[in-house]
């Protein structure tokens, strides 16, 4: 039975309802439908913590799906699971791929920077400083770029690169 019919909570099967009555009457290909449900089932495998079945569905959503911005979400989808999996440069891999696809998915820069402030204070704790500090220098470019699309998000990211003279943007509220 596929995921949209085994939802148990109320916002779930209201979204599986709307979602499918959308596919209905939307003018789209069959295959256009197919890589939406697969992706739906994907969304919500992964909120469910379902994250091998969420990338199962994502695997067939990308061999579906045609639109490059659908792409980037699933991509970034996909990065979203293997970082909460602690698999970090794979994250970063599919984060990349999403923002070859978008550069304008703040989202995924805000993680990649993310991850790179991880990893630069790992590097730090193992007593490489210099490592650490070039990885916060990359974070600090992600950051930037996440901040100047989505001004109003990343208030700690801002705090952080303003107190650390990584930025003197004033581009910020």
């Amino acid at each position: 039975m596929p995921r949209s019919q085994r939802n148990d909570n109320f916002i779930d099967k209201s979204f599986t309802v709307m979602a499918d009555i959308i596919l209905k009457v939307f003018p789209a290909s069959k295959r256009e439908k197919e890589a939406f449900a697969y992706y739906r089932d994907g969304m919500s495998a992964q909120a469910d913590g379902e994250y091998a079945e969420a990338l199962d569905n994502y695997a067939e959503a990308l061999k579906l799906e045609d639109d490059s911005n659908d792409r980037g979400f699933i991509l970034y989808n996909i990065g979203l699971i293997k970082a909460s999996n602690g698999d970090h440069e794979e994250a970063l891999g599919y984060y990349n791929q999403a923002l070859e696809i978008n550069p304008r998915m703040p989202q995924a820069l805000n993680n990649v920077a993310v991850i790179y402030h991880y990893q630069g204070e790992q590097a730090i704790e193992d007593g490489e400083g210099e490592v650490g500090e070039n990885l916060f220098d990359q974070a600090a470019e992600y950051w930037k770029r996440a901040i100047l699309l989505a001004p109003n998000n990343y208030i700690e990211a801002q705090n952080w690169l303003k107190t650390t003279g990584r930025s003197t943007m004033d581009v910020y509220f």
